[in-house]
Order: structure tokens, then C-alpha cells, then sequence
């Protein structure tokens, strides 16, 4: 809030609040691939469906799903595949988990973005909703894109440059300003 001025008008005007990690790499990463490029409600709408087929979230239980299954949940062949992916690369123990807290930031994604459908803004995401790690800058995230477009702008279109540049005053707490800017335009605290 002493670095910028519109951090120091939105942080009190939306209250306190906090990311929380749901605890679970998996299903954070699987909540991820499926809010990719939809809105936060069909994202949820999807996920409520999809995370009702296995008895349990867990990586073993997703490999055995059907993929008619998975369809009707309403993901399409990508997405159900990209999350079978997630699976088998959890199920074979190809990840790093245990080292993750140690990891930096860019290691992380490197590994991430070897599984199919993790691109860099899902492995920012996270980075942010499950690692905690305070100093994400999702320069890919259109709703970041929009609401500094919104919030610094008065809503003409952003380049990530600028998006970048606007940034640079909220360091060392970069995900936590996208977190407030994502409330901004949707009051509901996004979550994966």
C-alpha cells in the first residue's frame, strides 16, 4: 500500500483476506487445467462435476475414470486428457514434490510445464494458490491483464510491458496484488 496508489485504495475498500492453499498438489493443479481459459464460474460448475466421478481426488482414482465419463462432466478430449496426463506423471512419481519448497520459482515451472496441458500460467497458479510463493507476477492471466487495465488505465487495453511495469512497484508481494486486482473485478476470492 506505500508503493502504490491503487493498492492503497483497493486493499481496505475489499477488506482483508488471504490466499489459501487447499494442501493438495494434485487437485490444485487439476482445478487449474480445467479453469484454464473459461470463466471462474463454468470453471466451477466443471470441477463440481468432474471432482464427483472418483471416490477419491487422487491420482490413481482419475487414471481409472472413463473418458465418456470425463466428457459428460463437461471437459473436453483436451482438457480430460491433459488431466490423465497429471496423473500418470503424479501415479509415477515423475515430480519433485518433496522438494518444491526448496525449489525456486522458475525450477518449478520447468517441471511443471513438462506435463501436457501445464503451461506457464498454470504452473503460476500454482505457484501462488498451493506454494504460497509470494512474488508471482502472472503476466499471462487475462483477468490480472484486465483489472490493471481497469485499475491503472481507465480501462484501456494493457500490454504486458505495462502490465510488467505495474508490477515492478508491488515486489516482493506481486501474488498477493494480483489476488487484490483479481477481486477488483470479481468480489469472490478466486481460488484453485
Amino acid at each position: 500500500m506505500k508503493k502504490d496508489r491503487v493498492m492503497k485504495r483497493l486493499i481496505p475498500q475489499l477488506g482483508e483476506g488471504a490466499l489459501e492453499s487447499r494442501g493438495d498438489a494434485f487437485t490444485t493443479l487439476a482445478r487449474s487445467i480445467i479453469g484454464q481459459q473459461i470463466s471462474v464460474k463454468a470453471a466451477q460448475t466443471v470441477w463440481d462435476r468432474f471432482a464427483a466421478l472418483p471416490t477419491v481426488m487422487a491420482p490413481a482414482q482419475v487414471l481409472g475414470l472413463k473418458m465418456e465419463d470425463m466428457r459428460a462432466a463437461g471437459l473436453s478430449a483436451r482438457k480430460a486428457d491433459y488431466l490423465l496426463d497429471l496423473a500418470r506423471h503424479f501415479d509415477a512419481g515423475q515430480l519433485h514434490i518433496d522438494d518444491w519448497q526448496g525449489m525456486d520459482d522458475e525450477a518449478i515451472i520447468t517441471e511443471l510445464i513438462a506435463i501436457r496441458g501445464v503451461g506457464r500460467w498454470t504452473a503460476e497458479m500454482f505457484l501462488i494458490f498451493h506454494l504460497l510463493r509470494p512474488n508471482v507476477l502472472p503476466l499471462d492471466d487475462v483477468g490480472l491483464i484486465n483489472g490493471i487495465s481497469h485499475n491503472y488505465f481507465s480501462g484501456d487495453p494493457v500490454s504486458r510491458s505495462e502490465a510488467r511495469e505495474v508490477g515492478e512497484a508491488w515486489k516482493p508481494w506481486c501474488s498477493v496484488a494480483t489476488w487484490y486486482i483479481w477481486r477488483s473485478l470479481t468480489p469472490l476470492p478466486v481460488a484453485y
